[in-house]
């Protein structure tokens, strides 16, 4: 079985993606920042701490997009200023526990053709896609809290303005403290080590593990050490994972687990879709935690979506996952990126979260419902716009099999037990759907109503392509 494997699993180079990297002569002085740079090879952030903005009105002759309206006191933001190349905007705070009650916007400057555009929504999901309270991710003391997100493509100027929600109920509140705009640019590729291989860290001072896999709770130390010692050894040095059949998918899966799925997946696996691993899309190893964490199992999917907008090429999705990558751990402070899968507009599936595409990784992406649970992130906003069916026939597929290989039929009902959120207090047992929304498991809007509303036959398509009657 192992030689079955490693000859079902082939090494195809990705095509190289690169933002276009010419600079259009700006249409109006504004402030500059720094010097604009080239676009690093492994990718960079900006972090600019933003500044109260007074009552005045904001009215700038010739900039079109703004506001005549006076602005509140509790204002905080950035004038427009020439900075770095960067692709993805998102605002940070000091403390994750304190909830951003406010509206987000931006406007950023085209680095092709200078021009700006109007003012954008960055949603505001307060930290809902995060690790669980109490977890040893949540407790290192890095994490901030942290808006959704915005793709915004290449550009070198930005603005940005953050106003406190008005109304008598909020009149008491304040904008959270130490409010930074993080600007990313994801870079082309992740550096590489002497031997090739993506360097890994130097140090992981959050759990101690030193780059040996921890277990989460309920799981044994020997069962997590098993695991890493099963991860597939495609997701080590190739760029995908490629598809298989259902016969085949059920006969790798066997191998997969070793042997420990076999009797609970059979005949049940549905087909292994394509996979383009961390390498395949580029991931900077250097930049996550060492060690893996895993749960005890999965028992279900929540669906989300990224929030971060529909204006990208499907060519642009690996460099929007190194953006929300370094987004998660170097702005919001987490040990990887938050969701184990991501699934673009034309259906390519993309390995989330390092430890493997078969393992029972520990995210964090549905806080208070991380454990025993995978989170598979639609690239883009549903809220208005419906999901493309090629989107949602990955789901289908991607959960199909990969819950095949835990025995759950993405038909039925499971039980999680809450890790504390703001729907379910810690250590309730909550009834869900075995493929769940993220707004199942916590007050939010996510994965958007659009994208909500395909959830009920996906579970249908899935268990289909499971083989169940």
């Amino acid at each position: 079985m192992r030689g079955f494997l490693a000859s079902s699993i082939g090494v195809a180079t990705a095509a190289a993606l690169a933002l276009p990297l010419a600079l259009s002569s700006p249409a109006r002085a504004i402030p500059s920042l720094s010097a604009v740079a080239p676009v690093a090879p492994a990718g960079s952030t900006q972090s600019l701490p933003l500044v109260p903005l007074g009552p005045s009105a904001d009215r700038s002759p010739g900039v079109p997009g703004m506001s005549a309206s006076p602005r509140l006191p509790e204002t905080r933001g950035l004038t427009a200023r020439e900075v770095k190349s960067f692709s993805l905007v998102g605002v940070v705070w000091d403390d994750a526990s304190t909830e951003l009650f406010g509206r987000v916007q931006v406007r950023t400057r085209a680095k092709r053709t200078a021009v700006w555009s109007d003012w954008q929504d960055v949603e505001t999901h307060n930290s809902e896609h995060a690790a669980d309270p109490d977890s040893a991710e949540r407790g290192t003391g890095r994490v901030r809290g942290s808006t959704a997100p915005l793709w915004v493509g290449e550009s070198d100027g930005v603005e940005v303005r953050v106003q406190a929600e008005p109304g008598a109920a909020r009149s008491a509140a304040r904008l959270p403290q130490g409010m930074r705009i993080e600007l990313v640019d994801p870079g082309e590729t992740a550096p590489a080590a002497a031997d090739g291989k993506n360097s890994g860290p130097a140090d992981d001072p959050a759990d101690g593990d030193k780059g040996k896999p921890a277990a989460a709770p309920g799981m044994t130390m020997e069962t997590a050490e098993a695991s890493a010692a099963n991860l597939p050894h495609a997701t080590l040095g190739a760029d995908e994972i490629p598809e298989l059949d259902k016969a085949d998918s059920t006969a790798d899966a066997v191998f997969a687990a070793d042997g420990t799925l076999a009797a609970a997946a059979a005949p049940y696996v549905g087909p292994r879709p394509r996979i383009v691993t961390r390498k395949g899309w580029g991931a900077d190893e250097s930049l996550r935690e060492k060690g893996f964490v895993y749960t005890k199992t999965v028992k279900a999917a929540f669906v989300h979506h990224t929030a971060s907008g529909n204006n990208y090429a499907c060519k642009d999705a690996p460099a929007v996952l190194r953006s929300l990558y370094r987004y998660h751990v170097l702005s919001s402070g987490w040990r990887d990126i938050g969701y184990n899968f991501a699934v673009d507009k034309c259906g390519t599936v993309y390995e989330g979260r390092a430890g493997g595409v078969t393992r029972p990784v520990l995210g964090a992406h549905t806080m208070g419902f991380n454990t025993d649970s995978m989170g598979i992130a639609v690239i883009g906003s549903h809220t208005a716009t419906p999901p493309p069916a090629a989107a949602v026939t990955a789901i289908a597929r991607l959960t199909a099999w990969k819950l095949g290989l835990f025995g759950v039929d993405p038909r039925a009902k499971t039980t999680l037990k809450s890790g504390g959120a703001n729907r379910f207090p810690k250590g309730a047992k909550v009834r869900l759907n075995v493929i769940s929304g993220h707004r199942d498991g916590f007050a939010t809007e996510c994965p958007g109503k659009r994208l909500y509303d395909k959830l009920p036959p996906t579970r249908t398509s899935s268990a289909k392509l499971q083989g169940r009657p």
